[in-house]
């Protein structure tokens, strides 16, 4: 990771959101200690990468040159400022089936790695932002999200998420379906609302069980409503609009504005309206307007801040401690723990696994050079590597992949998933292979930590081969080309089955390490 040119006080870091419809660049200064940060610069492109199908199923060539030139220019930017990028990407490249064309494009032509995040990792890292920007720890807040192409849901209360979801309900999605000529009228209209409040019923459920103290929009779709609202009301187009709170009939009435104009042209003249949403407003107000109706809202505050603000802090909270809020580690792998409960994961043979991994990670850092990020991933395979169990034992390791590529993991891009997955998926049988489909996804550098890590696992699940916990520690020495692991047994129990099931799985941590490894009991 580049290193940044600021004081020892603070750290320099650049977030890009790639959204459906736009992307946003932030750069910012952040202190490590207390995750608090001052935004240096902000740029935005309207790239409507998620535009040219009505199912967004593909990125079109044009789309991905845009987006890849507009990448360009804030790598410039970022580089200019000596910031190092982290970049996620939402709904289009999400749900897009040529979405590693893309990554491979901007991997190769800017030298930025993409994250992909989970609807309801967007979700997280949005509130993350909010929370930032509006004095809500200590209450029970709806947040509400619209994209280009999807719609956020979540309820939360300090750093606690009680639900999450997300639908595909986006202003350029819903534009390109029911509005694609760019005119409006009261049949498209109707067929609009219609599809919005029945894809609104499962969420309307959830939501009502919650009792909520005050209800979130953000991003630009609510942002740009809150604006010409405001304009209505006799305000100022250029007044922040963080903390503004604009109700039901208020909505009502811009949105009977923005469908009565029927055309493009005429939206256009409507005060406040930014002029690049023209064409998805009508869409983006029968979403926020059906939201209020089904959820039964009666008011909304807006956010200025947003994922990618929420980028930064998570980022700082990934690869720094931030005094007086809780470690992002701890929401990661209580997630974790949280799957593991849901698949019935034997919970003793989990925690001795997690427990000898994180003992052998420790104490072979010289060698495996890898960080604390890495360790985690570690962490969370050792705890799910046998979620595959829940399915059936034959081929379980397997399952495991399957199981933990597609669960909620809150606090994991989709990438850092696809590598946890595979660390779980070789804890027993084959290693690493081209041929494995999961595995050949990976970047290479990618696919280096997943056999550096499966190769600690594998040792760690043998030296618990009867699920007794006999293990007590282990002491790892290396001299040469040897690596002797000296494990030391709980009170007077024999270890010949932990050690003979280490011994069948040491081979991939001898190819990975290039040592022999021995395995001996001492007491």
């Amino acid at each position: 990771m580049p290193s940044s040119k600021t004081t020892t006080q603070t750290r320099r870091l650049a977030a890009i959101d790639i959204g459906t419809n736009s992307f946003h660049l932030i750069v910012a200064d952040v202190s490590p200690r207390t995750g608090r940060f001052r935004i240096l610069d902000r740029e935005k492109e309207i790239i409507r990468l998620g535009s040219g199908s009505t199912d967004m199923k593909y990125l079109s060539a044009s789309a991905m040159d845009r987006g890849v030139q507009a990448l360009l220019r804030f790598r410039r930017i970022a580089d200019s400022m000596s910031a190092p990028i982290r970049a996620i990407a939402t709904s289009a490249v999400r749900e897009a089936l040529n979405q590693d064309a893309f990554l491979r494009r901007v991997r190769s032509e800017t030298g930025i790695r993409v994250e992909i995040a989970s609807g309801s990792e967007e979700a997280r890292l949005i509130h993350l932002g909010v929370l930032q920007s509006l004095p809500l720890f200590t209450r029970r807040l709806l947040l509400i999200d619209i994209g280009g192409g999807s719609t956020e849901f979540l309820v939360g209360r300090r750093r606690t998420i009680s639900y999450t979801n997300s639908l595909k309900l986006g202003a350029v999605r819903l534009s390109q379906r029911f509005f694609r000529s760019g005119r409006i009228d009261k049949r498209s209209i109707r067929e609009c609302r219609d599809f919005v409040r029945g894809s609104l019923a499962p969420v309307a459920r959830s939501v009502d069980r919650f009792a909520l103290d005050i209800a979130v929009g953000s991003s630009g779709t609510i942002a740009n409503l809150a604006s010409m609202i405001q304009l209505r009301l006799g305000g100022d187009d250029d007044t922040s609009l963080n903390g503004v709170r604009f109700s039901r009939r208020q909505l009502s009435e811009i949105t009977a504005e923005i469908l009565g104009a029927t055309e493009t042209t005429a939206r256009l003249r409507i005060p406040g309206l930014d002029p690049s949403r023209a064409d998805i407003i009508p869409a983006g107000a029968i979403i926020l307007e059906q939201i209020f109706q089904s959820l039964g809202l009666k008011h909304m505050t807006v956010s200025e801040y947003a994922l990618r603000e929420g980028i930064i802090l998570d980022t700082v909270e990934k690869w720094h401690t931030a005094v007086g809020s809780r470690h992002l580690s701890d929401i990661r792998l209580t997630s974790v723990e949280h799957i593991a409960d849901l698949f019935r994961i034997e919970s003793g043979h989990a925690q001795q696994v997690r427990k000898l991994a994180l003992r052998i990670f420790d104490q072979t850092t010289r060698w495996h050079q890898l960080g604390k990020q890495e360790r985690v991933y570690l962490e969370a395979a050792a705890v799910l590597h046998e979620a595959g169990l829940f399915v059936s034992h034959t081929q379980h390791h397997r399952h495991s992949y399957y199981l933990i590529r597609n669960a909620e993991l809150l606090g994991f891009s989709e990438n850092e998933k696809e590598i946890i997955a595979n660390v779980a998926r070789y804890h027993r049988k084959s290693h690493p292979k081209e041929k494995h489909e999961g595995f050949r996804i990976l970047a290479h550098d990618e696919q280096i930590v997943v056999a550096r890590l499966s190769a600690i696992l594998r040792i760690a699940d043998g030296l618990d081969r009867n699920h007794a916990a006999s293990v007590r520690s282990i002491d790892i020495r290396r001299s040469g080309d040897r690596m002797l692991f000296r494990v030391t047994p709980k009170a007077a129990r024999p270890l010949d089955l932990e050690i003979w099931g280490a011994e069948r799985k040491k081979q991939l941590f001898e190819e990975v390490f290039g040592v022999r490894v021995s395995i001996a009991a001492v007491s």
